[in-house]
């Protein structure tokens, strides 16, 4: 099992605890980006810088994933090509992607995003503090333990 994270979009905060989550597990953890991202340390975290282009980084997490890995992305297109890999999917706010409920979420995505190229505008919430981090730390932890022997 390895661990797979779309750092482009990760905050530093969940970052360091699925660096700290493969130190106690002893389990490899990649963080793909297009850029060099400051801070991934440790024994068993790795960062893949990506050449630049569009999808680069997801391309290279989705090559890297297997049956049995967890991934951490926010990006919908993504977390579906990981489940078909066969990969357990959660976002850095805490929520569990399934074979079951990705379709939905893509629809709603696809919609919103129409919505906004005809000039609607939405309210988004940027903010990532204690109560996000403690939402993905809870539920990265639990998909974590499911999948580690």
């Amino acid at each position: 099992m390895i661990i797979l994270v779309d750092a482009d979009s990760c905050p530093k905060q969940a970052r360091e605890l699925v660096m700290r989550a493969a130190e106690r597990t002893q389990t490899r953890a990649y963080f793909a980006a297009n850029r060099p991202i400051p801070g991934i340390t440790g024994d068993f975290a790795r960062i893949l810088v990506c050449p630049a282009g569009e999808g680069s980084a997801d391309n290279c997490l989705t090559e890297l994933a297997g049956r049995g890995d967890l991934a951490v992305t926010r990006d919908l297109p993504l977390a579906a090509r990981l489940l078909e890999k066969g990969a357990s999917v959660v976002d850095d706010r805490g929520r569990i992607y399934t074979a079951e409920n990705i379709r939905e979420r893509l629809s709603l995505r696809d919609f919103t995003v129409g919505l906004a190229e005809k000039g609607f505008e939405f309210e988004r919430t940027a903010c990532y503090g204690k109560r996000e981090l403690k939402a993905f730390a809870d539920s990265f932890d639990r998909l974590l333990t499911g999948l580690l022997p």
